[in-house]
């Protein structure tokens, strides 16, 4: 059994788990990756860091537009990697990041199908942040001083983003409670209550793992 610990997180549009993420991370004084991803993602496999923008937790159907994109692609000159959509070789890319990290340092991760990446690793708690719309509707009119209306556009559409992602790419579905190791409502519990509450049952997966 790994002493190492990496907790990923799922989270839905103004839940806050972006926030707890990072805070989780800052209290078990580790790393939280979230956009640092892809950065090391690029690195790694060569490709332009602004393709990683572009493709982040957002899935193309249009294969015109993947080839289009894939002349701007930089390196991954490997035979298996040359006639794959741009796409899919940023979320390889991602998801060989993703299984590096896990496999070298204990860490908190943001998104990105962090999950279904690690699902063999034993030392992992997958997490799903949700929340009552009213109180996702409030923070995101806070965080980006916009009305009522645009707040709750923006929460469908980047919810639908990261679900079509999430589906396209694993073989689970986004915020079904199977598809993760705990689901937390933070309007019940407050960001400080859901930081306990993971510390807490990864403590107790822990224990539990060594005496299967």
């Amino acid at each position: 059994m790994s002493d190492k610990l990496i907790i990923t997180i799922g989270r839905e549009c103004g839940s806050g788990g972006r926030h707890i993420g990072q805070k989780l991370a800052e209290e078990m004084g580790v790393k939280c990756y979230d956009k640092e991803l892809l950065t090391l993602a690029a690195k790694k496999s060569g490709l332009c860091r602004e393709l990683f923008e572009t493709h982040d937790e957002k899935p193309t159907s249009s294969f015109l537009y993947s080839l289009v994109m894939d002349t701007y692609s930089l390196g991954y000159t490997n035979s298996a990697y040359m006639d794959m959509p741009i796409n899919h070789k940023i979320f390889l890319a991602q998801f060989d990041t993703i299984k590096q990290l896990a496999s070298e340092e204990s860490c908190v991760i943001i998104g990105r199908c962090a999950d279904y990446a690690l699902a063999e690793f034993p030392n992992v708690v997958s997490v799903f942040i949700t929340a009552d719309e009213d109180v996702k509707i409030r923070t995101l009119m806070e965080r980006h001083q916009i009305s009522e209306a645009q707040a709750r556009d923006v929460m469908i559409k980047t919810d639908k983003k990261r679900a079509s992602y999430y589906n396209y790419y694993s073989s689970k579905r986004w915020g079904d409670s199977k598809s993760y190791d705990l689901c937390i409502n933070s309007s019940k519990t407050g960001a400080d209550g859901a930081i306990k509450v993971i510390r807490e049952f990864a403590r107790i997966k822990q224990e539990y793992a060594k005496i299967k």
